[in-house]
């Protein structure tokens, strides 16, 4: 569960990069719609995975509702789930 869940974190991050730091501008400044709709699409999947699992993963530790709310937190600001993973799951028994 852990291994899955850092994987989807990460992958997450990754999307998200490239949805704001790359598709976006091609999208509204260089006119060009298709790589906005698949990095979109994939983001999305992996929105709803990473919360899904962090649930789940919350659930599982017994964490308190602190530590939930920073891995929900996480999966709406760039950068934030390369964090999450850094700080809170890399040394997760």
């Amino acid at each position: 569960m852990l291994k899955l869940f850092r994987t989807t974190a990460i992958l997450e991050g990754i999307s998200y990069l490239l949805l704001f730091g790359l598709t976006m501008p091609l999208k509204y400044w260089g006119e060009i719609l298709e790589p906005n709709k698949i990095v979109g699409y994939a983001h999305g999947v992996l929105f709803i995975a990473y919360v899904v699992l962090a649930l789940l993963f919350w659930w599982q530790k017994k964490w308190g509702i602190k530590r939930l709310f920073i891995l929900m937190i996480a999966s709406l600001l760039p950068f934030a789930t390369f964090y999450v993973d850094k700080k809170y799951l890399q040394n997760v028994n």
